[in-house]
């Protein structure tokens, strides 16, 4: 039997606000493909490739990650293009980078996230978020969603700042240890499977897999519930949450 729930965090990227949108937007002012061509299969390949390569890096909080920053960015770009048949030359990849990264500055929530945030935080919930990235780039997108005006700022952790990437279970434990909470009564929200799911799973805590991007799981784990719509994570937590 699971635990009363006490403690809500989300993911930030493709959970909180719609991540495919910049990179579409980028690959169509830079690349401008032919019609057709598979932007939502384009960006799931490219967040593999920031995955694996942040990796192979030794995550957002090494000196490592930092010096190969640049390179990861624009090598993401071109080992996704390439997939598709479409070779991209290193200043186009920065120009990708560059148009990818104005667009994430300027992003809205999913409809009905602020309020869902703000109702968990009014009923006495502790809340707030856990993202993978730069601790600087993630903070100027939390910025740009106004996430302080709902979220208190030590409610807020990023894997550049905090030293763990997810799914590393350290940061979900580490979040445990800053804010008081416990493990089977924490609950994280978020659309990756890898990062997301079986981190938080790793670290004793119950799931939500936000599948609205109709993945795949890539492993036997199992999370607590799965929503394909923003709608349907409201819905889920009316009924866990008294």
């Amino acid at each position: 039997m699971t635990e009363a729930v006490q403690a809500v965090f989300f993911d930030v990227d493709d959970t909180l606000y719609d991540h495919l949108t910049p990179f579409k937007e980028a690959v169509r002012e830079v690349v401008r493909p032919e019609a057709g061509f598979p932007y939502e299969e384009a960006y799931h390949l490219l967040r593999y490739y920031s995955d694996k390569l942040s990796v192979e890096l030794g995550g957002a909080g090494s000196a490592d990650y930092s010096r190969g920053l640049k390179r990861l960015r624009t090598e993401r770009f071109q080992k996704t293009l390439e997939h598709f048949g479409i070779p991209v030359g290193k200043r186009d990849a920065e120009e990708l980078q560059a148009a990818y990264l104005a667009r994430q500055y300027h992003i809205e929530m999913f409809a009905g996230a602020r309020e869902l945030l703000r109702q968990l935080v009014n009923a006495g919930y502790t809340v707030g978020v856990i993202t993978n990235g730069p601790l600087q780039h993630q903070m100027n997108k939390v910025a740009a969603m106004r996430l302080a005006e709902v979220l208190p700022p030590e409610s807020i952790f990023v894997s550049g700042g905090v030293g763990w990437d997810k799914p590393d279970p350290r940061i979900f434990q580490h979040v445990n240890e800053v804010t008081g909470t416990l493990p089977g009564s924490s609950l994280f929200v978020g659309d990756s499977w890898r990062n997301d799911v079986v981190g938080a799973l790793e670290a004793g805590w119950q799931t939500i897999w936000f599948n609205h991007r109709n993945a795949k799981p890539e492993s036997q784990h199992l999370p607590h519930y799965t929503a394909s719509s923003f709608k349907e994570v409201e819905r889920i937590l009316s009924r866990l949450l008294p």
